[in-house]
């Protein structure tokens, strides 16, 4: 190939664009229960996403990745033409990032996954033909906009109804939630590890069967508990306190849990989505090393870090439009209600991943948001923002597709 050199800048860029569009998306989504309940403020919650996010995408990143994100298409079908996967790649890259910069400055959370996938789609449909798509693939993600917030939808409305009915609806709130909160804590650990072990560790070799999973899954929420306990005692209120100060220390309980919730979502988000950006960078790397197309693509270290670095610098420049969106126009949130809807969401994917359900991380945590506020009655959320965010993610395949055609013509005209 000709222009190898400037090929090679240009999957650079287009992959940390790519990759903060990612921060300014994602992840701002996944802190913005914490900012909304005001357990973490912005600045800290951007120390915790630069420590965990950029820790997941550089250690648990991965070594290999699949050419075609998602198996979307065939990439043997583009062994005879790799310059097309090249311009395919970068025009897919630069077309999901652009989108997602426009939805987070709408404050839309989508799904990053899908850009790229819709991305992917609309390259392939021009450049290649409608046929090497599998549709059925497509089909599968589309059911997601339904089964992700549905399921942890009712999965958050179960938590938070149980967290009204055991600890805040009772005589002595703050005295139930001493006592109940250790088995929410155990809960957490138990999911927080499993969706570590079965995401964010899957490409780093560690090669545990499911019951060995689910064994180091109920030892880490074990030892959540231990750990946790010792904080958990040194909150205490004065016993003529009155019932708004016991709530108040019942909400300062599922602090402590909201802060280790949001380290452990972080980590496992980035070792599995920051492949929304390099992989196609990888992809493209390897046909400028060897001139060929391979189904799996090795990522080296640099490139990692290139996914890192952008993926917290877009949270700390721009993630700000959608964790408002999240984190306080859906629904007042407070921390026993952000907890719940995090620890919904991370079940929700721990159960569809090893089920086989079609799940997006980004859907259902709208979705917990959603049914936290909804077990507090229809007048406590605005269904205004969750039509307007269900529309976005409608058009975010279609909207990839579109951008991956354009940018791809002028890609094939410019270079």
């Amino acid at each position: 190939m000709e222009n190898i050199e400037l090929y090679f800048w240009l999957a650079a860029i287009f992959g940390l664009f790519m990759a903060w569009g990612i921060g300014a998306n994602d992840v701002a989504n996944a802190m913005a229960t914490s900012i909304g309940s005001k357990v973490l403020t912005i600045r800290k919650a951007i120390i915790v996403a630069a420590i965990f996010e950029f820790a997941g995408s550089v250690l648990a990143g991965g070594e290999v990745t699949s050419t075609i994100r998602g198996g979307i298409i065939d990439s043997s079908v583009l062994a005879d033409r790799p310059d097309l996967l090249v311009d395919g790649m970068l025009a897919s890259l630069l077309a999901a990032g652009t989108w997602l910069l426009i939805a987070s400055a709408m404050g839309w959370p989508v799904s990053t996954t899908h850009s790229i996938v819709g991305a992917i789609v609309g390259f392939a449909s021009i450049g290649i033909g409608m046929e090497v798509v599998k549709w059925n693939q497509v089909g599968t993600i589309a059911a997601s906009w339904i089964v992700s917030p549905l399921v942890s939808g009712i999965v958050a409305f179960m938590i938070f109804t149980s967290v009204q009915r055991l600890i805040l609806e009772t005589p002595d709130p703050f005295r139930n939630a001493k006592k109940y909160v250790p088995i929410y804590i155990f809960a957490t650990g138990f999911f927080i590890t499993l969706i570590t072990l079965l995401k964010g560790l899957k490409h780093v070799g560690l090669e545990l069967g499911e019951w060995q999973s689910y064994g180091v899954a109920v030892l880490m929420g074990i030892a959540a508990v231990v750990i946790a306990i010792p904080f958990l005692n040194r909150i205490s209120i004065a016993e003529s306190a009155t019932r708004a100060e016991r709530f108040a220390g019942v909400e300062r309980v599922f602090a402590v849990l909201m802060v280790f919730t949001a380290c452990s979502m972080a980590f496992a988000h980035g070792s599995n989505d920051v492949a929304n950006a390099i992989g196609p960078v990888a992809a493209i790397l390897g046909v400028l090393q060897t001139g060929g197309v391979a189904s799996k693509s090795a990522v080296p270290l640099w490139l990692l870090l290139l996914g890192g670095v952008g993926i917290v610098v877009g949270l700390a420049t721009y993630g700000r439009h959608v964790i408002k969106t999240i984190g306080q126009n859906i629904t007042h949130l407070t921390p026993s209600r952000g907890f719940a809807a995090e620890l919904a969401a991370a079940g929700t994917v721990v159960v569809a991943s090893g089920i086989g359900l079609p799940i997006s991380t980004t859907h259902s945590l709208v979705g917990a948001v959603v049914g936290v506020g909804f077990a507090r009655g229809i007048a406590a959320l605005d269904l205004g923002v969750i039509r307007t965010i269900f529309m976005s993610w409608i058009i975010t395949l279609p909207a990839g597709a579109f951008l991956s055609v354009f940018f791809f013509k002028i890609l094939q005209a410019a270079i």
